[in-house]
Parts: structure tokens; sequence; C-alpha cells
């Protein structure tokens, strides 16, 4: 499996979570979005680096 997918997708699934947590609880919402998109960041990071290395699995 792909290094940086796993955070991604993890990311990507939190990120939703807080959005969905918007209207309830705002900053709750807005510190599990952020959350969120910092894995969704660092995924793509390592996705992006892993790729430029060749080190595709």
């Amino acid at each position: 499996m792909k290094e940086g997918l796993i955070p991604a997708v993890l990311g990507t699934a939190v990120t939703a979570s807080g959005v969905a947590l918007r209207g309830k609880y705002p900053m709750a919402a807005a510190a599990v979005a952020g959350f969120g998109l910092a894995h969704v960041v660092l995924g793509a990071i390592d996705l992006v680096e892993h790729r430029r290395n060749g080190k595709m699995e």
C-alpha cells in the first residue's frame, strides 16, 4: 500500500466529520476539520515525495 494514503483517507473522513458538526458545535467543528485537513496535507506530501523518489509499490 502506498505510504501516505492512509493519512490522506483518514484526514478526509475526519474533515467530513468536522464539517458535519458545524451547526451544533462550531468551535469543535473548526478544530476537528483543521486536524483532518492537516492529515490530508501530510498524506499528500508523503504520496508526492515517494512518487518523486520512484518508490512506488
